[in-house]
């Protein structure tokens, strides 16, 4: 079982599938009001622990409640169980901050007031001591209304949070007769809650406004060429939209008439707009600046790009970061140890060595105070949210805490070479001829082979073939040969096509043949081998080979060296392409490792190894062919996914646009959200550490102790969010 913050369960057993799904539960999501805390969360668990209840996901960030149940238990009954635990069940949340916490503003401000008003009495010796009392009496009664409910739920449910150790301390106060202090220890404990519930409302204004940029309405057009406003949810595939200049995009699809340049800074972070006509692709909130657009749907609204960054943004916070993990872990045990340490405090010094009763009672109630851990809580889930909000804004999605934290961590990158060093483009360059066969049959022969495959060099093929004009048909048999090329039967023939290995495998080299594919991959080019493949009494030949050439990303080398740069003790690049050639690539782009001759299976052999000699790898592939070797990596990279399906659900951390430079800036604001997780975490403990000595030696008291803890949760939740301004 997961444990919180406070020590107490977080979920049930988690029987769910990779999806999140439960299978045979019923999901049911709440939006809820007044959830700022992992005490609410807490608190919610608690209430929530039903036989009927499967597990529950409560998620701070996006104030949503989401019960995986039995079909048969009433969503009321949930949704009362939710409200008894301290929250309301709204239909909106995050309208205004002073709106949705106006009840507890008025209860901080009156309590402030009231204790400023006693203070001041009682520096000036008023003489009516018991107006004085009375003004402490209202700043506790106040501020203590918010904090008394919340203890008393954890009581009651046998748990110890951080509302039961100042109740504590306020009611020790009390009997001491500590009335200024006992009002100055709730409502700075009070005021402190309610700053960080300001804090956590801009995080997650932040994550609204990198989300806010669907249109609720799109104008679809009917068969007579009218317009008739409908719900984005409602449209379905095939339905043509009207989508006018400055316009959001609602929807992803394809232009079906018109031109026009679009805006797609909020899926790649690129502001600089790209044209877009007739045939090309557009997607749901990107910004029509010029054109009128007639789109025609391609995906409903729940499968488009914008819908799936939503998801991943709004779910980031399911998947804990090791830091989070440590520090709830270190939470489940702290509480209690505090309360325990406390009352050994209270006790021992006087029942043993003397000591003055309330004077140690005194420091008990210093130590509680001391030992609230709200700035070790705050300190990792606020700096994990800001710093995937941030990335998002540059479009560069991470999938969760744990892979933002192993970013980060990143010592050693493994690139695949095709589509990430190379443009992914490649053309045929140059054709030789070792047959009687022409030209034009060989190309005719090649492409047919090829058109059953949707690899970069196919493809380049069947371009070339179409570019003069030849002819091509599916073959007969197709059998792909993984790794090496293909073969297939034409005209009752049995030919393959593939690389200088499967050459090699079907013994049809010869000496010319080696000496021209040498000459061809010392260049760095890439060769398709035409051949009769052996069989029977035929002892087979190669009738034609293709050299292709895919140029070099722009500034590539630069994109090397800022990978260095960024702290990577290892670059290296994994490819199927022959040795030669990436050797020769590797050697021009700095590249400080380079494998060829790859088959999927030889790049997770290469990726384990990686991982085994520096722990934190990351593999960069296109999320389809390298799927292997990015899970096997400790995160995989997929990159300019806007065109890509698959690449979303197969990486770890997406980089949206098609640019090698966004690898260092993602390594490097990984490494930023660390180095604040990491400092957020160390100057908690040390606050706690440095008073927990000034109360043992009775140099500091209940105000002093609760102040330093609320400029300490502050200070780390204000330097959590600076990560929401981080800069490239």
């Amino acid at each position: 079982m997961g444990k919180s913050c406070c020590g107490t369960d977080t979920d049930k057993n988690d029987n769910s599938n990779e999806n999140g799904h439960i299978d045979g539960a019923v999901t049911t999501s709440f939006k809820v009001s007044g959830m700022d805390c992992s005490d609410e969360v807490t608190a919610v668990q608690k209430a929530l622990n039903l036989p009927k209840v499967k597990k529950v996901d409560a998620n701070i960030m996006t104030e949503t409640v989401t019960v995986y149940h039995d079909a048969d238990l009433d969503n009321k009954l949930i949704r009362s169980l939710i409200e008894k635990a301290g929250l309301k069940v709204v239909v909106e949340t995050g309208q205004s901050f002073f709106k949705d916490h106006s009840r507890r503003i008025y209860l901080v401000v009156i309590s402030g007031f009231t204790l400023t008003v006693g203070l001041i009495l009682d520096w000036f010796e008023f003489h009516n001591i018991y107006f004085i009392y009375l003004s402490y009496a209202i700043s506790i009664i106040t501020a203590g209304s918010i904090i008394l409910p919340k203890a008393w739920r954890s009581i009651i449910k046998f748990s110890l949070d951080m509302n039961v150790l100042m109740t504590v301390a306020v009611m020790g106060a009390i009997f001491l007769k500590e009335y200024s202090e006992a009002a100055s220890v709730v409502f700075l404990f009070s005021l402190a809650e309610l700053l960080e519930a300001l804090s956590v409302s801009r995080a997650r204004k932040a994550i609204r406004d990198v989300l806010k940029v669907t249109p609720k309405e799109a104008l679809v057009l009917n068969e007579e060429g009218e317009t008739t406003a409908r719900e984005v949810e409602s449209l379905q595939i095939g339905d043509l939209v009207l989508i006018r200049p400055g316009d959001s995009i609602p929807i992803d699809g394809v232009i079906f008439e018109g031109v026009s340049t679009i805006n797609q800074a909020s899926l790649t972070g690129e502001s600089k707009a790209v044209e877009k006509k007739k045939d090309e692709e557009v997607y749901t909130g990107t910004i029509n600046e010029s054109g009128v657009l007639k789109v025609k749907v391609q995906k409903r609204f729940q499968d488009s790009k914008i819908s799936q960054i939503i998801s991943m943004i709004e779910d980031a916070q399911k998947d804990k970061a090791p830091s989070q993990r440590f520090v709830d872990k270190f939470a489940s045990i702290y509480t209690p140890s505090v309360m325990a340490l406390a009352l050994l405090v209270a006790i021992l010094p006087p029942l043993f060595f003397g000591g003055v009763w309330q004077e140690w009672i005194y420091k008990a109630l210093v130590l509680l105070v001391v030992g609230c851990p709200c700035a070790l809580v705050i300190a990792t889930p606020v700096s994990v949210v800001s710093g995937l909000t941030s990335l998002a804004r540059r479009g560069i999605l991470v999938k969760g805490g744990v892979h933002l934290e192993s970013l980060g961590r990143l010592k050693a990158i493994a690139l695949d070479k095709t589509g990430t060093i190379t443009n992914g483009t490649p053309e045929v360059s140059g054709m030789k001829l070792f047959s009687d066969e022409s030209e034009e049959e060989c190309i005719r022969l090649t492409a047919s082979l090829e058109s059953m495959s949707s690899h970069p060099l196919a493809l380049a093929i069947l371009k070339h073939a179409n570019s003069k004009n030849v002819a091509y048909k599916h073959p007969e048999d197709f059998k792909l040969i993984t790794g090496k090329g293909a073969e297939g039967k034409i005209d009752g023939h049995q030919y393959f096509v593939g690389n200088h290995n499967l050459a090699h495998e079907l013994g049809v080299c010869s000496a010319e043949v080696e000496k021209y594919l040498d000459q061809e991959e010392t260049k760095s080019m890439s060769v398709i081998v035409l051949g009769h493949k052996p069989h029977h009494d035929c002892k087979g030949e190669i009738l034609a080979i293709f050299s292709l050439g895919d140029t070099l990303r722009p500034n590539i080398s630069s994109a090397i060296s800022e990978l260095h740069k960024a702290g990577l003790q290892f670059v290296g690049m994994l490819s199927g392409d022959n040795q030669k050639t990436v050797d020769a690539v590797s050697k021009t782009v700095g590249i400080d490792y380079a494998k060829g001759g790859l088959l999927p299976e030889d790049k997770v052999k290469e990726v384990k190894a990686m991982v085994a000699k520096y722990k934190y790898v990351g593999m960069v592939g296109d999320g389809v062919n390298d799927a292997p070797a990015l899970a096997n990596a400790t995160i995989g990279i997929a990159m300019g996914i806007v065109g890509s399906d698959t690449a979303i659900e197969t990486a770890d951390v997406a980089l949206m646009k098609d640019d090698i430079f966004m690898l260092p800036k993602a390594i490097s604001h990984g490494r930023q959200v660390l180095n604040v997780i990491r400092f957020n975490i160390a100057f908690a403990i040390a606050i706690k550490l440095v008073f927990f000595v000034l109360a043992f030696m009775g140099m500091t008291n209940l105000w002093l102790a609760v102040a330093a803890d609320m400029g300490a949760s502050l200070f780390v939740t204000f330097n959590a969010l600076r990560l929401l301004k981080m800069r490239d």
